[in-house]
């Protein structure tokens, strides 16, 4: 058993104990959410964060330049969308009738101008502002889900936190605090689902051995017992009465279905599926809205678009690094694992998929959905061949939708060739207030009286972007 998973053994010992933050990862539980018939009543807000490791390039995807020199704005261009005067790449034919749904915006930046992966993710992810990062304030910044983790617990199921898939490759594509939940504690980390050799794409797929709790009448056979022994303790002492309950909430949340019936995929019909992508994307996305549905608060979803059948090269975390061939990634242009040939059809057939299955199930109320990469890439295009991009961290784009999230419109502006934000500049501090404020976190609210543990970041809510 590693880390990240929870055997037989220890669920029981939880489900014993009736806590389920005992330094497990992801094992945090709210209150409780039922209704008078024992019915689960709306979930609350909810976040699917999708990670395009690597860094896309916004001057090829959401902030093109097409009156640009073709060394700026490389060889696609723009097409209409829903949304008059909001126009993306050619091969975003599904996304484009679904800009009504969310806010694109083209002024994300990082002002320290960090360009490696490794702290531009932990600022991302964090709220982080680079003083902070050079200052050392790293080994132990917790990142976004573990705050919402904290805040806003599931109610009805083990898991508050989930991450599809682990980041895997070189280090260098990981943020620093990935699998920690920081000074929060390990009950504050990521649940890590699938791999890069077991994901919902694939036939043999398995689930986190996380909900695998044995033989459930053993298991209510113990509860029973513990009930029947612990009696009059409880009938003599308020403190009991508390834990027992406590205890009957973490047998109610670990014991129901919904954890477990999300993995099941085929449970959706094939044309849902299909609809997504039959490709590790399109599936971790459709898992992510299943364990939404089933109460989990904030799902990460590494962006890897899969490899490609005939270069299998790519590394199973980093669709997005495009450099081209002076890193021997070969055409960033092309149809390889690292050419947007390849990963944008994929990345577009996965979101339209989202975007539609949410709003047809009336969930982006309440769900909100964030596409980005850590940072873009640079605005020029490299002259060696194959093609590609350096690092950009001056200036790249981001989506923002549901929970509130005003739908169809472009926020910011970059220069004419992309290159820095020309107006209303949105750093990774204000990009997560923004996203606490969404999902109803409150911003600045001390943990256990402690100053450093507030929430980590200096931001402030971007206003503008909500409905």
């Amino acid at each position: 058993m590693n880390d990240f998973e929870m055997n037989r053994r220890q669920a029981l010992l939880v489900g014993g104990m009736g806590a389920l933050s005992l330094g497990m990862p992801g094992m945090v539980m709210g209150a409780d959410e039922l209704d008078a018939d024992g019915k689960a009543v709306a979930s609350e807000k909810s976040c699917i964060f999708v990670l395009l490791c690597g860094g896309p390039s916004h001057v090829d995807t959401w902030d093109m330049k097409p009156d640009a020199p073709d060394t700026i704005r490389g060889p696609y261009r723009p097409i209409s969308t829903k949304v008059p005067g909001m126009r993306i790449n050619e091969m975003h034919t599904q996304l484009a009738k679904h800009t009504d749904q969310f806010t694109l915006i083209n002024s994300m930046t990082h002002p320290g101008g960090i360009s490696n992966h490794f702290d531009a993710m932990h600022n991302l992810l964090s709220g982080a502002s680079t003083k902070r990062v050079q200052q050392g304030v790293t080994n132990d910044q917790p990142y976004l889900g573990s705050f919402v983790a904290k805040y806003k617990p599931s109610k009805r199921n083990i898991v508050s936190n989930a991450w599809l898939i682990k980041c895997v490759g070189p280090p260098v594509f990981c943020a620093p605090n990935i699998g920690i939940g920081g000074y929060l504690g390990s009950a504050h980390a990521p649940v890590f689902v699938g791999s890069a050799k077991n994901h919902p794409a694939m036939d043999n797929f398995e689930p986190p051995r996380i909900y695998q709790l044995g033989d459930h009448q053993r298991l209510a056979e113990r509860r029973e017992l513990l009930s029947s022994i612990e009696s009059s303790a409880v009938a003599r002492d308020a403190r009991g009465v508390d834990w027992a309950n406590l205890r009957e909430k973490g047998y109610e949340v670990m014991t129901r279905p919904e954890g477990r019936d999300a993995f099941e995929l085929d449970r959706e019909s094939p044309k849902m599926r299909d609809r997504y992508g039959r490709h590790p994307l399109g599936q971790n996305l459709l898992l992510a809205r299943r364990m939404v549905e089933a109460g989990v608060r904030f799902v990460t979803v590494n962006g890897w678009a899969g490899q490609a059948p005939h270069d299998t090269k790519g590394p199973p975390s980093s669709s997005w690094d495009m450099h081209g061939g002076n890193m021997g990634m070969g055409d960033a242009f092309g149809t390889g694992s690292y050419g947007m040939g390849f990963c944008l059809p994929r990345l577009d057939q996965a979101l339209g998929g989202l975007f539609s299955d949410l709003k047809e199930r009336g969930m982006l109320e309440n769900t909100l959905v964030v596409v980005t990469g850590e940072f873009g890439r640079t605005p020029k295009v490299l002259t060696q061949k194959p093609p590609g991009r350096q690092h950009w961290p001056k200036c790249f784009s981001s989506i923002l939708a549901g929970a509130g999230i005003a739908g169809g419109q472009v926020y910011g502006k970059s220069d004419k060739h992309a290159a820095y934000v020309a107006s209303n500049p949105i750093r990774p501090e204000e990009m997560a207030a923004t996203i606490y404020h969404a999902l109803d976190v409150p911003l600045n609210q001390p943990l256990n009286n402690n100053a450093i543990s507030r929430l980590p970041t200096t931001g402030k809510p971007v206003m503008e972007l909500f409905g």
